[in-house]
């Protein structure tokens, strides 16, 4: 059982706010994440989204492809119809050999919304959950034939945000559905990431670790802000430069027995945070804490 670190391209280029780190390319992000120890990389808006194409561009820095992020709507469209529109997605990433989807439920969501405090992001009535819950399931089952697990991202302003809908989630889904796990959207949601570890342990696929800054989270949480302004105001940094103890996120993970990706993500403006410095940072705070919990980590 063995882990590996990567990072996501948010620290050299934003997709909700493509205005930062526009001027970076695609090329920059990828050898820097190398030289700063990364073995892999999720996709961004700025990868080619055809293997033929991607792979060569990948090659000149030895990375892989850890994942790469799906917008579904179960709650407004069939399984069917998701199954047509996740399909370029789901043949990218099993053609780059991943093992595991990033999907998350955007149906009403307001992450995207720099208009719309995070109070009135979307919350699902009892009654819509079972149902929910069946979609999901049947997706994950049509992604488990290509090899591909469903790795399901709670995130703010949507309508899996919080410790609770996580356990709802958990509840109303078969164990076709894993989790991943994103210590910065659940301690932004009040959660405990040591205990969502050691709760849903054998569903956990994919992991997200970002950090966050208490004195920004706490004015963004007071005054109500939109996602995009508390990214913005510099809410999440990387490991080891925030407030999350993670020797115990690890170790829990360590106890739980995951195996995969564990990736740096930190929406930053790359202005005020210099990229290869931040990646530099999380990673090797993060190895420090992987290799203390004693999971087996591959370089």
């Amino acid at each position: 059982m063995t882990v590996r670190i990567g990072i996501n391209p948010l620290t050299w280029t934003n997709d909700d706010l493509p205005e930062l780190g526009a001027h970076i390319p695609l090329e920059t992000c990828l050898s820097e994440a190398r030289q700063a120890g990364y073995t892999g990389i999720e996709l961004g808006n700025k990868f080619p989204r055809k293997a033929e194409l991607l792979k060569p561009v990948l090659a000149p820095s030895g990375l892989q492809i850890a994942s790469g992020w799906y917008s579904g709507r179960l709650l407004e469209r069939s399984v069917e119809e998701e199954k047509k529109a996740v399909e370029d997605h789901r043949a990218l990433l099993a053609a780059m050999g991943c093992k595991a989807m990033v999907f998350a439920e955007v149906s009403r969501c307001i992450h995207g919304d720099r208009g719309k405090p995070l109070s009135q992001r979307p919350v699902l009535a009892d009654g819509e959950w079972p149902r929910f819950g069946e979609r999901m399931t049947d997706i994950a089952r049509h992604l488990a034939k290509s090899g591909l697990a469903l790795a399901y991202h709670h995130h703010m302003g949507t309508v899996v945000q919080t410790e609770a809908e996580i356990d709802k989630l958990m509840a109303v889904t078969g164990d076709e559905v894993g989790l991943l796990l994103d210590t910065g959207h659940l301690t932004y949601a009040g959660g405990d990431p040591v205990r969502v570890a050691r709760k849903h342990g054998k569903r956990i696929r994919h992991v997200h670790t970002k950090d966050v800054r208490r004195e920004v989270l706490d004015q963004a949480l007071k005054e109500d802000w939109s996602f995009l302004d508390a990214v913005l105001a510099g809410v999440f940094t990387v490991p080891g430069d925030g407030a999350i103890d993670y020797r115990p996120v690890m170790a829990a993970l360590a106890d739980v027995h995951y195996a995969g990706w564990i990736v740096v993500e930190a929406e930053q403006d790359p202005e005020k945070a210099h990229p290869l410095t931040y990646a530099r940072k999380g990673f090797d705070y993060l190895a420090k804490c992987v290799d203390q919990a004693g999971l087996k980590r591959v370089s």
